[in-house]
């Protein structure tokens, strides 16, 4: 983000270091700067547009990143506009997919908001909040005003999104309704008369588009912010319910706690800073502190795993919930309520080797053997005992190659990570 900070009036500066803190771009960053010093001189707030679609019926941590600073945008004064994309997802929006999304039906639709509602009030003031759905000028959109909306963009526009240019590369069909979803969320931002529009990174196009459509109808078009997507607990994917990487905003306490223990050390910072608003100094500060030695990995995962709960429950629940890991944790129980549940087939994974590689543990063989290697992979329980639990180095060097028999394994990756795993023939 290239702006000169000086050239801000004083009085704006900190509102938009606030605001822009985190951000991945802010497009165009100067405009924006001038849209909030606009905003404070005529006493209007900005109308902050942020969009999600109902696809999945929980909002999990990687939701909360926007929606966490729609909360911000809220608290400074500033209109948050909560979009329904409740006609948009019977669509599918096809970001960052090398197939086409799956349709779902109004019924489906109409289930999966009602629980958005309930949920993204966890973050936001309810009082503060306007919400609308896009089904109230979309689904009345007449044949030939939906043809005149089309015709302001080409088919050669829309392959330089990235997505559908390598499926249009790899010769992958692309259906012609997928082109109409960054036209009909474009549409939703005249509609809605916004200002500022967020979105993850995988929306950077849809959200401009919006900007343009507005340009094109004579509006102030809107700024593009974009925020990051939070790697799941996989530490290999953005987070997803798809993937089981996730962790639910409504989840209990006690799954919350343990499935924050899991989360890969490198990845600690960007859950304080994106899931918990931590600064970003404070987040350098406490990874210099466990790199020099003065507090160990556990000890921060377990502030961070506090400090998700407390937002979501409270302080007693979160301080309950470190009391039972420690205990858990120093007597080497195996944690059966938050272990995470896989269900594989044999087929798909013969050893353990390829099990780490396909539930998304390791990248390659490669890793998934040093890992093995490193002690980083204990079968605490499995059907028929093979000496997994405490292998010896001979038997390290063997594990990964060993057949895996049908049934259910109880496993431990890495230090704070537990699985229940079963295999099926």
């Amino acid at each position: 983000m290239t702006i000169d900070l000086e050239k801000i009036p004083a009085e704006i500066r900190a509102e938009f270091e606030l605001l822009t803190a985190n951000a991945v771009e802010v497009l165009p960053a100067e405009e924006f700067a001038r849209k909030l010093l606009k905003s404070r001189r005529d006493n209007r707030p900005l109308r902050i547009k942020y969009g999600a679609d109902p696809s999945a019926p929980d909002i999990h941590l990687g939701h909360s990143v926007p929606i966490r600073k729609l909360l911000q945008f809220q608290e400074l004064g500033h209109q948050v506009v909560f979009l329904v994309g409740d006609y948009t997802a019977r669509i599918g929006d096809p970001s960052g997919k090398n197939t086409a999304r799956p349709r779902l039906t109004k019924e489906q639709v109409d289930d999966n908001a009602r629980t958005y509602l309930d949920q993204i009030f966890r973050i936001l003031d309810k009082e503060k909040t306007e919400v609308v759905f896009n089904s109230h000028w979309l689904e009345n959109m007449t044949v030939s005003a939906t043809i005149e909306l089309m015709s302001r963009y080409t088919v050669s526009q829309m392959l330089e999104r990235e997505d559908f240019h390598n499926r249009f590369e790899n010769e992958t069909p692309i259906y012609i309704h997928e082109f109409i979803y960054p036209l009909m969320q474009g549409y939703d931002s005249i509609a809605m008369k916004a200002d500022v529009e967020l979105g993850g990174t995988d929306q950077k196009f849809n959200l401009l588009v919006g900007r343009e459509l507005q340009r094109q109808d004579g509006m102030e078009p809107q700024c593009v912010m974009t925020m990051p997507l939070l790697v799941g607990l996989d530490g290999a994917h953005k987070m997803s319910k798809s993937l089981g990487n996730y962790i639910g905003i409504t989840e209990s306490a006690q799954s919350m706690f343990g499935k924050c223990m899991s989360i890969p050390d490198d990845l600690m910072w960007e859950y304080f800073e994106l899931a918990t608003g931590a600064s970003a100094q404070e987040a350098a500060d406490m990874r210099t502190a466990m790199e020099n030695g003065t507090i160990h990995p556990r000890e921060l995962k377990e502030k961070l795993a506090c400090r998700i709960v407390t937002l979501y429950h409270n302080e007693e629940a979160a301080n309950a919930e470190a009391e039972e890991f420690r205990s858990r944790f120093t007597l080497r129980q195996f944690p059966e309520e938050t272990a995470e549940h896989i269900t594989m087939s044999l087929a798909e994974a013969a050893n353990l080797t390829q099990f780490l590689v396909k539930a998304g543990v390791a990248k390659s063989s490669r890793e998934a053997q040093r890992l093995i290697d490193q002690g980083g992979v204990r079968i605490i329980e499995d059907p028929e005992p093979h000496g997994f639990s405490d292998p010896t180095e001979e038997e390290k060097a063997n594990l990964s190659r060993k057949p895996l028999d049908p049934g259910v394994y109880k496993m431990k990756i890495g230090k704070t990570r537990f699985a229940v795993v079963t295999f099926e023939p």
